[in-house]
Order: structure tokens, then sequence, then C-alpha cells
């Protein structure tokens, strides 16, 4: 069982996770938003996956489809001139979106074998040419080429992640660095203060951090402080990795360590013994 100052100091480190991670998400949501990250990975995703790397084929005429782009005006010429690109597409809209791309004569089914047959590049030709072989009829092609299309962008949200990940932690740690939020020197000043973390409480929700009580964490830079030890940097590395178990996970722990510590007597606060 913890004893007081063991829950406090955990309190107050799991408190300020949450707090940085919480802070990282915003940002990093904030930088995707500005520069279109999803859209433009959405967009090299499916040039890459019609291999149309020049964006002047198949992957320029689905994003001109209707059902793909439903602000634009379709008629764009290059990536430039497509104005509001969606972060997300349906499978089953994509799938409709490129049969009408390549077919030359709407609901023929023994044309559209002949006009995928024609299509130049070898690899999506196999592709559609088994598919369509497979199929039983137009609708069982649409399945499957939207099968085809979530596999695709399962593989492309994992390296999205993945890069998100890395911008969360560079991100995290520019943070630490900023306020020194040292994980080391936080940890030991509760340990020898944990009346510090006495009164932080859980968020409602998570968007609701008593930024006072953050403030009043032993963080930041002290006056006329200019030298950097490695022991703090690797403070401030540990601080930046727990953003990897995100603000979800730590705002949780700490409703958790809170409650527990309801379930006890409160620590000693200035000097008085605090009753439930």
């Amino acid at each position: 069982m913890f004893n007081s100052t063991t829950l406090e100091v955990a309190i107050g480190l799991v408190f300020c996770y949450a707090s940085v991670a919480l802070i990282v998400s915003s940002v990093n949501e904030a930088i995707a938003s500005i520069f279109k990250l999803r859209a433009n990975t959405l967009l090299e995703g499916i040039k890459s996956l019609l291999n149309d790397p020049k964006f002047n084929g198949l992957a320029l005429n689905v994003y001109n489809h209707g059902l793909v782009s439903h602000l634009g005006q379709g008629d764009a010429k290059s990536a430039q001139d497509l104005d509001n690109k969606p972060s997300y597409i349906d499978p089953k809209h994509f799938a409709i979106a490129l049969i009408d791309s390549i077919q030359t004569k709407a609901g023929d089914v023994v044309q559209l074998g002949k006009d995928i047959d024609a299509i130049q590049d070898p690899k999506l030709k196999q592709l559609l040419q088994g598919i369509y072989t497979r199929a039983s009829g137009i609708d069982a092609v649409y399945t499957e080429l939207a099968a085809w299309f979530d596999a695709g962008m399962d593989r492309l949200s994992g390296n999205y992640k993945r890069r998100s990940q890395l911008y969360c932690f560079i991100i995290a740690l520019v943070i630490a660095v900023l306020f020194n939020i040292d994980t080391f020197h936080l940890f030991t000043t509760l340990w020898q203060h944990p009346s510090i973390a006495a009164e932080i409480g859980a968020p409602v929700q998570p968007t609701d951090i008593p930024w006072d009580a953050l403030m009043a964490l032993p963080v930041g830079w002290p006056d006329g402080a200019l030298s950097i030890s490695g022991v703090q940097f690797l403070g401030w590395l540990v601080t930046a990795s727990a953003t990897f178990f995100g603000a979800p996970f730590w705002f949780d722990l700490l409703q958790k360590l809170v409650n527990l510590r309801g379930a006890g007597n409160k620590p000693v606060v200035a000097g008085k013994q605090t009753s439930r």
C-alpha cells in the first residue's frame, strides 16, 4: 500500500506528465491542421497506391471525382489546383471514383474489363484484372477495391502515427527544456515536500487542467540559472518520453491515484492534519 509521501509524489509526477502530454497533443494538432499534414499524407498515399507520382493520371481523376473532393471544382490539373483536399476518403467512395475514372462506358461490365486491360501500369493492371476476374458482379468489384484501399490506408495510418509520435517527442523535449521540466528534480523536490502536490485533484475533463497547480510544481528556470548538467538533460528526456503514453493514459492514472488518496488520510499541509 502506498504511504502518504509516495502517493503524493506519484500524483505530482503523473499530473505533470498529463499536462505536458496534453500541451504536446494540442500543439501537434495545431501544426497538423496548419500544414494540412493528414490531407497531404493521404494524397501521397493515393499517388503511391495508384502509381501516379506525377499526379497526372488515375490519382488526379480520383481526386477530381465528386465523391472524393466534395468541396472541389473537379477540374484540377495538378496537386496545387486542389482546393480543400480531404483528410479522409470513404473506401466505398474511393472504389466508385476509381471505377468511374477507368471505365469508358458506365454500367457496361464487359467494357470495364477491356478498360482495365488497357491500363498502362502493369502492376495496377494485374491487380485490377485479378479483382475483376474474381468478382461476380460490379458490386463485388467495388467491395474488393474498397478492401484493398482500406488495407493500404491502414499501412499509411501506421506510418503517419509513427511520424506523429516522433514529432510529439520533439515538441515535448522542447517544452521540457523551455520550462525546465526535469523529472529527477521534480521527483526529488516532491519527495522532500509532498505537500506541494497535496492540493492536486483529478480534472473532470482532461482540458480542465488547474494551471495554477501545474505552475506550483517545481518546474521552471531559477533566476540566473545557466548551467545544464547531464542529469538534468536526462530528466528532460524522461519527461519527453512520458508523452508517448498519451494524455488519456496519464489522466486516467491520475484519476485512480486521486481516488486512492481519497480513501485514506491526506498528508499534513502547513502543519495541520487535514481530515477527509
